[in-house]
């Protein structure tokens, strides 16, 4: 559930908003409401609300002021109320990037209806979030592999390796023997400079790999595997999951589904 923020200094619509809209139903809960707009600025430090429905004229800070400000400190979603329709309150309005800007008195079924439809714009953004994030889980391997601040020359060699060999089985053992210096050695370095074992570097490295081949939409899932160096589907969909905490398979949908 979404949090929503009520700020209007009139008390009978403020309590008309808060508590006879059924919030539930649309996908909400009430998470407080304000009376003022230096109020509403503490309430959204405070409960961090998914989206503020606000009142523009109100006493010590007006609204479009409190929306401005307390963006400073927390992301929210906004939906303006005004019982005044002047342009310049509108243009604002759609510089702060109000959602919507709605005339007093409200009509219920239509706030109602643009909270649905926000809703579903919000959780549109944190499935392109998420995705992101777990696009980017182990992006400090691309960063570190590309970057000249290792300083032993076995170690640039390991990761010169897994860039160019990682669809190979490819083991730490067999790259010390190409490297003749011992397996234990290398291990120590790799980790010292990398910050990561040598099989979760290849690991992430893989994954990495797979991510790209899954955003270009051209393979099947258990072809990706085979062209990330995992030879066993089952096992690339358990390391896949560790490092973006969901499956190639949900990936595919979120994709699809936000595309």
């Amino acid at each position: 559930m979404l949090k929503v923020l009520i700020v209007e200094d009139e008390d009978i619509i403020r309590k008309g908003l808060a508590y006879t809209i059924d919030w539930l139903s649309v996908g909400y809960v009430l998470a407080g409401e304000a009376a003022n707009g230096e109020e509403g600025i503490e309430k959204i430090i405070e409960l961090k609300p998914d989206v503020v429905i606000a009142d523009i004229m109100m006493p010590k800070v007006n609204g479009l002021e409190m929306i401005q400000r307390a963006s400073e400190e927390v992301q929210f979603k906004s939906v303006i109320l005004t019982s005044y329709a002047e342009f310049e309150y509108a243009k604002t309005a759609i510089e702060l990037k109000a959602y919507a800007y709605l005339m007093k008195p409200v009509d219920v079924d239509k706030l109602k209806e643009v909270m649905g439809k926000l809703l579903i714009d919000i959780e549109k953004e944190n499935e392109k979030e998420l995705i992101y994030q777990q696009k980017n889980q182990g992006m400090d391997i691309e960063l570190l592999s590309s970057s000249d601040s290792y300083k032993n020359p076995y170690v640039k060699k390991t990761i010169a390796f897994i860039k160019k060999r990682y669809i190979e089985k490819l083991s730490i053992e067999s790259i010390s023997e190409e490297l003749e210096v011992s397996t234990s050695y290398l291990s120590r370095k790799f980790k010292e400079e990398t910050g990561h074992t040598y099989l979760d570097f290849l690991n992430m490295y893989r994954v990495q790999q797979a991510i790209r081949l899954l955003d270009e939409g051209t393979y099947r899932v258990y072809q990706i595997s085979d062209m990330t160096g995992f030879t066993d589907y089952k096992h690339f969909c358990s390391v896949f999951k560790r490092y973006t905490n969901t499956s190639p398979t949900e990936f595919m949908k979120y994709k699809e589904y936000t595309s």
